[in-house]
This record gives structure tokens, C-alpha cells and sequence, in this order.
């Protein structure tokens, strides 16, 4: 090998050496990238604003039967929570004492049809979809109802109904989305 090339190897070297430390130090500092289409791509950076309805946020799904499905499928990665799942980012569309009907033609919350929320019959392999269906379902203070605010194809509260606020980690805050 000539001494050109050891010099390339030793710069690339020490460049993913640097971009590593640097990616690292950024998620310690409370970067997060979103590479899922269930809200928009880009970086995001964690909050400590409070988890309310508009916000988005983090969580670990809860150890259930939908979710070993979906992860089974592809919908969701493996990951450190809780079960081996990775954390979810959804837009939170429903909160305490909000009324939430889950039927064919999609999700309302508090009598307004959400948009892109019409559950899918099957996924993109032609399996079926698990639905959740709700009619009149009042969240407790303790309830979130997590969707995607732009797809209708996302794995979101239209197949597996409300999630507990304690599997909420944070809330996410749009720095660079596209």
C-alpha cells in the first residue's frame, strides 16, 4: 500500500471516528432524527414541555400482542424498550376527557373526523390489520391517543388504541423536518 493511501485510510479513519463522537454527544444533548413517516422526517430535540394534544412525542409501546405483531411485520424496529421494541414518535390527537370513536370511516376526537384516519383493511403484503375499534370511548387522565398527522398508512392509535402517558418518554420538538 503507498504512502498516499495509508494517509486516506488514517483521515477517513479519524473523520468516522469524529462524526461518531459528534453524533453521540448530540443525542446525549437531547437530539433525536425521525427516519419513520409517521410524523415528518428530520431532527427533532427533546423537550421538557408538558405531553398535551399538537405535541409530538417518544414512547415505548407497552408490551401487548399488537405490538410483537407489528414488530413481526416490520412496522416497528427492535430497540431498548421495554419487550426489545425501539421508541415510537407519534403526534399526540387526543388527551384526558377527550371522546374517541375508532369506526370504518377513521378516528374522531370529540366529534371531528381526523384526517388520513380511515384504518386499513390490509397492510402494503396484503395481511390483515388488527383494528382497534372504539365507540364513545372517553380517555382517562392517564390516556393518550397517539397518530400520524400525515399518513395514512402509519401504525398509530387506529390499531392499537390509547396509550398510557407513563410509556411517553418525551416530547419532541421539529428542529429540521422535510
Amino acid at each position: 500500500m503507498n504512502r498516499t493511501a495509508m494517509k486516506l485510510g488514517a483521515w477517513s479513519a479519524y473523520l468516522f471516528a469524529a462524526l461518531l463522537v459528534l453524533g453521540m454527544a448530540a443525542h446525549v444533548a437531547g437530539a433525536r432524527i425521525n427516519s419513520s413517516r409517521s410524523i415528518p422526517l428530520g431532527l427533532y430535540w427533546t423537550s421538557s414541555a408538558p405531553v398535551a394534544p399538537g405535541r409530538y412525542v417518544m414512547f415505548c409501546p407497552p408490551q401487548i400482542g399488537v405490538f410483537e405483531e407489528a414488530r413481526r411485520r416490520g412496522y416497528i424496529g427492535a430497540g431498548f424498550c421495554p419487550g426489545g421494541y425501539g421508541y415510537m414518535m407519534k403526534k399526540v390527537l387526543g388527551a384526558g376527557n377527550d371522546m374517541v370513536s375508532v369506526g370504518p370511516d377513521g378516528v374522531c376526537v370529540n366529534g371531528r373526523l381526523l384526517a388520513h384516519s380511515a384504518p386499513l383493511a390490509a397492510d402494503g403484503n396484503q395481511r390483515p390489520m388488527a383494528r382497534y375499534q372504539a365507540d364513545r370511548y372517553i380517555l382517562s387522565e392517564y390516556q393518550l391517543l397517539l397518530m400520524a398527522d400525515a399518513n395514512p398508512r402509519s401504525f398509530d392509535a387506529r390499531y392499537f388504541g390509547p396509550i398510557q402517558r407513563a410509556q411517553v418518554k418525551t416530547v419532541i420538538v421539529p428542529v429540521l423536518t422535510w
